[in-house]
């Protein structure tokens, strides 16, 4: 047996023992994170150079894809590294990093920029357009971003704080691919610290569920007007742009919540691996191409991006 105190380092989840195998896992994992950080990096540098894309819903995709950038980092690279050295552990501090930064990136970018504050923006952009430029002019988006910035670090150092302060004594084997808090929370010996952090995380988890409520009901007052425009086109685009972005949310609500608050006794390391995997890798992944793909003016931007290096390269 051993406390918290002790450990120095934990084991996360070893996909395979098979050498091929690992090599495999590597290559998969890296063909996703490329593509992430490509897809991601390409909005992140089209957006800033373009100064026809410098407008709030632009302003909060930016947003999104440094968050996305963040957080596919944090789960994915040590998985990665792990399958490519053959080993399992990571640091006891890099461990408590990786909460951090998962806790920062899921309360910055899907509790505020995406479910709030983009769902809010393309209601009033539709709904209410004649106010748009003053519910959401420069200095209410800097406000939003930093409240959403800020709410996800206090969310981040809440949790941290908490979990890795709780007694271990029950090992230092996590049945995950990346540092997960439910994970650690079996290996604690102490009952009432293990319900202090659940406590917390029903509560965040209630945050996340309202959250999600508020983009339903923004997206069906978009969807009630979208259905008045008279031309068919129209209405294919707007909902070819909305749809994608309502499933991603949801994968990802269902999926998180389900990881954080399903009860021990539903034990299936399998079910808990597509799970973390549902709602930490696919969705910075899909979000460029949902972005992308299907908007007409940052394709454009991007298109007219890609000319000039190449024409600086002549």
């Amino acid at each position: 047996m051993s406390n918290s105190s002790s450990i120095t380092m934990f084991l996360l989840l070893a996909f395979t023992d098979t050498r091929e195998l690992q090599l495999l896992h590597f290559g998969l994992f890296l063909g996703i994170y490329l593509a992430a950080l490509l897809g991601n990096a390409l909005i992140i540098t089209t957006i800033a150079c373009d100064h026809r894309l410098h407008t709030p819903m632009y302003f909060f995709l930016l947003n999104l894809s440094v968050l996305d950038l963040r957080s596919i980092s944090t789960t994915v690279r040590k998985s990665m590294a792990n399958s490519l050295w053959d080993t399992r552990a990571i640091s006891y501090w890099g461990c408590a990093a990786q909460v951090f930064f998962v806790f920062f990136c899921i309360g910055a970018e899907y509790c505020h920029v995406i479910v709030t504050v983009m769902a809010y923006d393309r209601y009033v952009a539709i709904c209410q357009p004649l106010h748009y430029g003053t519910l959401l002019g420069s200095r209410a988006c800097v406000h939003m971003a930093a409240a959403a910035w800020g709410s996800g670090f206090l969310s981040a150092l809440l949790h941290t704080t908490n979990t890795f302060s709780i007694p271990l004594c029950q090992g230092n084997v996590l049945d995950q691919f990346f540092c997960e808090v439910p994970q650690i929370l079996k290996l604690s010996c102490s009952d009432s610290d293990y319900l202090r952090e659940v406590g917390l995380i029903v509560v965040s988890s209630f945050l996340f569920f309202g959250c999600f409520v508020f983009i339903v009901v923004s997206y069906v007052q978009i969807f009630r007007a979208v259905l008045r425009i008279p031309s068919e086109q129209g209405r294919h685009k707007a909902f070819s742009t909305c749809l994608p972005h309502l499933a991603v949310v949801s994968l990802f609500i269902s999926t998180g919540m389900f990881a954080y608050l399903k009860p021990p006794s539903i034990f299936s390391p399998s079910l808990d691996l597509v799970v973390s995997f549902l709602y930490s890798v696919v969705p910075p992944a899909v979000n460029p191409l949902i972005y992308s793909m299907r908007n007409q003016e940052l394709k454009e931007a991007l298109k007219k991006l890609i000319q000039w290096v190449h024409l600086q390269q002549l």
